[in-house]
């Protein structure tokens, strides 16, 4: 299986939690669909202190994984939205 692209999309979106409204991560998404996953290497800007877990409300919004070989974490429906 082909790996996702090292340098990725250039469009940017901020992810928050869907509890509390705090910013958790600048990713760099492709594509027009719902985000369903994120890639570590696409991340740029990192708000969390524990891995997949809001800084503010300590809720749990994705789960630690490896897609297509590469590490990602795996987004739980409605737990997190973007803008």
């Amino acid at each position: 299986m082909a790996k996702p692209n090292k340098k990725g999309p250039v469009r940017t979106v901020d992810i928050f939690c869907n509890n509390c409204k705090q910013q958790l991560y600048t990713y760099r998404k492709g594509g027009k669909g719902a985000l369903v996953k994120c890639f570590k290497e696409r991340i740029t800007k990192d708000f969390t202190v524990e891995p997949a877990t809001c800084p503010e409300c300590q809720q749990v919004f994705a789960r630690d994984t490896l897609i297509r070989g590469a590490p990602a974490y795996k987004i739980i429906g409605g737990k997190v939205f973007m803008k």
